[in-house]
């Protein structure tokens, strides 16, 4: 017998971040879908985290309307742990506030300090409207961090007012661009992208540990096109009962 048959190897993290648009066009129903759908979803990361050998997943959280703020100030929580607080709708649309804050936590002195080493995170964002403060800069600047080259990233584009071509730089493809327009189809994208992305950035790959694992473009892409199929089937079964905002 080996001396290291009843040794545990530990799990790597791997983050998945929520950045949510609090503004207060998102009031009413939409930020109600979003905290719901949310909460739905949290014991399905869990799952997924429980069934990965070589994968902890942990949960950050970020709004910004007027100014970004996050819900998670003391760093990731564990999936098991994490309990989702509801979030309210007020203010305007500081997009480049939030990417300034995410670039400062995507970091080995920030949230990517775990000492078994990170996959490359998740990145969900959700907003209905259009940016009102200087968020080209900071986007560009949060462009040149490795983490959020080598993450997933996609955007929930929610009703028509959102600003698909923003979204779009945010991600790097329209592909990764997901429009939805009621509240069941706002749940239902939730909680797909939140399985999906947690799912495929958490699979190892065929590269070392920690950030050797950064430029692993097939995540991406595997996420764009079950992404794809996602629209398919949900264009084949519309909520037809519901308003379109």
């Amino acid at each position: 017998m080996s001396l290291l048959d009843n040794v545990e190897i530990p799990r790597r993290t791997m983050v998945l971040f929520f950045v949510v648009d609090t503004s207060g066009s998102m009031g009413g129903e939409k930020i109600g879908a979003v905290n719901a759908a949310i909460q739905e979803v949290v014991p399905d990361i869990r799952e997924v985290s429980d069934e990965n050998a070589d994968a902890q997943i942990k949960i950050a959280a970020l709004e910004f309307s007027s100014g970004a703020t996050w819900k998670t100030p003391g760093g990731p929580i564990e999936a098991e742990k994490y309990r989702w607080d509801n979030l309210n709708a007020d203010g305007v649309t500081d997009l480049g506030a939030a990417c300034k804050a995410l670039n400062e936590k995507l970091s080995t002195k920030g949230f990517m300090q775990e000492a078994t080493g990170s996959f490359a995170p998740a990145i969900i964002l959700l907003s209905d409207g259009g940016p009102t403060d200087n968020w080209e800069k900071e986007l560009s600047a949060l462009k040149q961090n490795n983490w959020f080259k080598a993450g997933i990233k996609v955007a929930i584009a929610i009703g028509n007012d959102a600003n698909k071509d923003v979204l779009k730089e945010f991600t790097g493809s329209i592909e990764s661009v997901l429009e939805v327009h009621n509240k069941a189809m706002l749940k239902k994208m939730i909680r797909f992208v939140s399985v999906s992305a947690s799912r495929i950035a958490s699979k190892s790959s065929n590269v070392g540990g920690g950030a050797a694992d950064m430029g692993d473009e097939q995540k991406q892409q595997d996420f764009n096109e079950a992404a794809q199929e996602f629209k398919v089937d949900a264009a084949a079964a519309p909520d037809n009962d519901q308003q379109e905002w």
